[in-house]
């Protein structure tokens, strides 16, 4: 099982969890405050999923930019 953490910001105003909880391997997401707008939490099989999963995210409306933790 590999997991990471995506940390995203966002355009203001967009709220992100309901659209990335949609994504397959997307175990929970959350709105939160602070230097990022959301986090989300990745669970899938292979480690080669999380960056397709974190390009995912990435491409939802309204997304400036994220950075990817993986659990080691």
């Amino acid at each position: 099982m590999a997991k990471a953490l995506v940390l995203v910001r966002t355009e203001p105003g967009v709220r992100l969890k309901e659209r990335a909880k949609e994504i397959e391997g997307v175990k929970e997401a959350f709105d939160v405050t602070g230097r990022f707008d959301a986090v989300a939490l990745i669970e899938v099989k292979e480690f080669s999923d999380i960056k397709k999963i974190a390009l995912k995210i990435q491409g939802i409306k309204g997304v400036r930019r994220t950075e990817t933790f993986i659990h080691v």
